[in-house]
């Protein structure tokens, strides 16, 4: 009987040594940036297999502002125990904090999860632009008597830095207009009061499809496979425009190991479910999982990458 006691004992230990799952039976699933945009569309793309991949309810929860830093203290402040998970695009986690000199939160007290999707930037026109590809923009902008306006979705976005390596590849002298978002950067571009705007192609890909936008090359090392007739900006003789606004999965540091593999997991079945790569496939994102080992990887080299963009230009939340 006593042997029994104690191997009971050992092995409630045991159990409780065990980091466990979150026993509620909700995931919330945090997204940085209003309902209906990408990184929206991503998340509810992936929320319901994720759910039957982990046998819980996902929630897809919207804490916009701070160009992140609501949504990335919400998930600093929440419980280390895998229910609650944020889908962050590389800006609020590799480049703010080169942006920013001082940021709400720290970087170090996330940890990486998964890559989910890769993004790449599309530049695009009004219909009516003259420009029928990215290499006639640029020469149209080269005779121009005053700097050609390009949109972007603010100071420091992967827009506004993909128009900086536009300008460094071509030595024009392009005019940055930042704003507050997609939407009001494409009506602008519509009204004619900037000439062009590089996006995500899920942002944009039906308006291009629909004929309101034209996309004239795209900041990629190969063409979409939704924008086949979309050439890539290095095939029109303008290379070094490298931009992938990926998104990934993170939760607050202190997550034991074994939460993350069971989530990590989870999220690798997810994007290997033909329903749901097809479907981010044809919005124009490319479904790609990884290690967290690997996206901690791509987070350090990108926060090099687009830091040393940033300090060359001079590029501060100011202007």
């Amino acid at each position: 009987m006593i042997r029994k006691i104690a191997s009971a004992l050992v092995l409630a230990g045991a159990i409780v040594a065990v980091p466990a799952f979150a026993q509620e039976n909700v995931v919330h699933l945090v997204v940085a940036f209003p309902a209906g945009g990408p990184t929206d569309f991503v998340a509810r793309a992936i929320s319901e297999q994720l759910g039957r991949e982990l046998h819980k309810h996902v929630i897809v929860e919207n804490k916009p502002g701070g160009n992140g830093a609501v949504a990335a203290e919400y998930i600093v402040r929440s419980a280390p125990d895998g229910s609650t998970i944020w889908l962050s695009s590389v800006g609020a986690v590799a480049i703010n904090p080169v942006l920013y000199t001082k940021l709400a939160y720290d970087v170090k007290d996330l940890a990486p999860v998964s890559l989910v999707v890769n993004n790449n930037e599309l530049l695009v026109v009004n219909p009516a632009n003259p420009a029928q590809n990215a290499a006639e923009f640029v020469a149209n902008a080269r005779k121009a008597t005053k700097p050609v306006a390009i949109a972007s979705t603010g100071i420091g976005s992967i827009p506004h830095l993909a128009m900086e390596q536009l300008a460094d590849a071509t030595k024009v002298n392009f005019l940055h207009v930042p704003y507050k978002g997609a939407a009001p950067a494409i009506t602008d571009l519509l009204g004619g009061q900037v000439q062009a705007f590089f996006g995500d192609v899920p942002g944009l890909i039906g308006q291009v499809k629909g004929g309101k936008l034209r996309a004239i090359g795209i900041a990629a090392p190969k063409r979409n496979p939704e924008l086949p007739n979309v050439p890539t900006l290095a095939e029109q003789g303008l290379p070094g425009v490298d931009t992938d606004n990926w998104y990934g999965l993170f939760v607050n540091a202190k997550t034991p190991a074994a939460v993350i593999k069971t989530l990590n997991e989870a999220a690798r079945e997810t994007l290997a479910t033909p329903a749901v790569r097809d479907r981010l496939a044809k919005a124009g994102a490319e479904p790609a999982s990884s290690t967290p080992q690997a996206l901690g990887k791509l987070l350090e080299s990108d926060t090099q990458k687009w830091g040393k963009l940033i300090r060359a230009k001079h590029i501060s939340p100011e202007g």
